[in-house]
């Protein structure tokens, strides 16, 4: 199994006031050609946004677009119509499909979001458009890794038009749990807070890891952390 760190740091960053947004990957005007998504994964943008701010009405077209609140609350509307509030331990997902328009704004006036907006390529071009919310609690995901995105809506898990898994594991100290990546597979573990150790390597919030060839990656907590976990075609 091969490994590789990008960390924090390495990212890019956008400073637009009301927003404060870190890029995993390349995004609108940062650019870097080693860095353009990982497999199908091409979105991880880390915003936080100050209060009464957000995204006004846009338009996406085939994207699997997943919002992941971290702290505070994110109120989405799309032209699907639906609405709805997204509150940290929700999953939410908009399949843009054929196309759609959708809002993103924090929820308060006051006090800031902090959520994490991802990309994932769809497989194939002209879904219909769609949306899906779901809750996980603290304790189904805390010391493990709880599936949240399947394609097939397993275990209770939204589902996303792409043959990918999306798990989330919240991590106190010492607390472990391993994922299996098997042939032909990938993976990319994002950390979303605190700080862990893989396979003995230390990543601290904001850093990801890409992983390929078969093998297990073993996670531990070593402070309170949030970590997500891609596995990919």
């Amino acid at each position: 199994m091969q490994t590789q760190i990008r960390r924090a740091n390495d990212r890019g960053h956008a400073d637009h006031g009301w927003l404060n947004s870190f890029h995993t990957f390349s995004f609108a005007d940062y650019y870097d050609p080693g860095a353009m998504g990982f497999r199908a994964l091409r979105v991880i943008n880390e915003d936080r946004v100050a209060g009464g701010g957000g995204f006004p009405r846009h338009g996406h077209r085939d994207m699997e677009i997943i919002s992941y609140v971290l702290s505070g609350a994110l109120a989405h509307k799309d032209t699907t119509g639906t609405s709805s509030v997204i509150n940290p331990g929700d999953v939410q997902r908009m399949s843009a499909g054929t196309g759609v328009q959708h809002s993103e704004m924090n929820a308060s006036k006051t006090d800031p979001v902090h959520f994490l907006q991802i990309w994932i390529i769809p497989d194939r071009a002209g879904h219909a458009p769609g949306y899906e919310q779901k809750s996980f609690t603290t304790e189904e995901r805390q010391g493990t890794l709880r599936l949240v995105a399947s394609p097939d809506g397993r275990d209770g898990s939204i589902t996303i038009h792409q043959d990918a898994t999306l798990a989330s594991g919240l991590f106190k100290p010492g607390e472990s749990a391993t994922h299996v990546i098997a042939e032909n597979r990938f993976a990319w573990v994002q950390v979303a807070r605190g700080s862990i150790q893989i396979n003995g390597e230390t990543l601290s919030a904001g850093d990801g890891l890409a992983a390929n060839g078969v093998g297990e990656l073993a996670i531990e907590g070593i402070d309170d952390a949030e970590v997500l976990v891609f596995d990919l075609a």
